[in-house]
């Protein structure tokens, strides 16, 4: 059961770098990476989002740090308002938002408003031999989900199913997360072909 609606209700009970972590840092493309689930809340996440931001993309995350019960800081992402996290995401031009859900199918869901995109990321981690199912469940299109909120007004959202993560590391606790697999590595490598090349400036000059 969700508990917060909003980073206000949360930051009145939790205690940031006690039960949550923020990071972020800016990057030079005008494309943000982030994982507004990260930590604990959905493992695996912040790792992936980290990795496929590299040194080239902004990158965001926020953690959960607790021992267990982490779920309870999820917040959707049609109502996700931590500050930093919407003022990152307010200066790119478009997102990726790395989510995970519970299915155990290794599979990725696509969603999200940037369909152009979307579709380059599809097919670069298709042909790197990982499934993609455009998302029913969570379709991203909202204008107020985090992956569009920013200043093309459409993002992506992935979301990298529990079955594909835990291929993807030793297991999904806080100690193996560290240590990737070669999985993790192709997949990482086949979004950022995707995202490194896409031509956001051509984007922006069109609208």
């Amino acid at each position: 059961m969700r508990k917060y609606r909003s980073f206000e209700e949360l930051a009145a009970s939790e205690t940031e770098g006690i039960d949550f972590r923020i990071r972020e840092r800016d990057g030079l493309s005008g494309i943000a990476v982030i994982a507004i689930h990260g930590g604990g809340i959905e493992p695996g996440t912040t790792e992936i989002a980290e990795a496929v931001a590299g040194d080239r993309h902004a990158f965001y995350t926020f953690s959960g740090l607790k021992h267990c019960g982490n779920a309870c800081l999820h917040i959707t992402s049609r109502h996700f308002n931590e500050p930093r996290g919407l003022r990152l995401v307010q200066r790119a031009h478009t997102v990726v938002s790395i989510h995970g859900c519970g299915d155990a199918e290794p599979v990725v869901l696509l969603g999200g408003r940037f369909d152009r995109l979307g579709q380059r990321i599809k097919k670069s981690i298709e042909y790197a031999g990982f499934p993609v199912r455009r998302s029913v469940r969570f379709p991203g299109l909202s204008p107020h989900n985090i992956c569009n909120r920013c200043r093309l007004r459409m993002g992506v959202q992935l979301e990298v199913s529990a079955g594909l993560r835990t291929l993807m590391f030793d297991n999904l606790t806080r100690v193996q997360r560290k240590k990737p697999s070669p999985l993790m590595s192709r997949f990482v490598s086949a979004v950022r072909a995707a995202v490194d090349h896409f031509d956001v400036d051509k984007e922006v000059r069109y609208r």
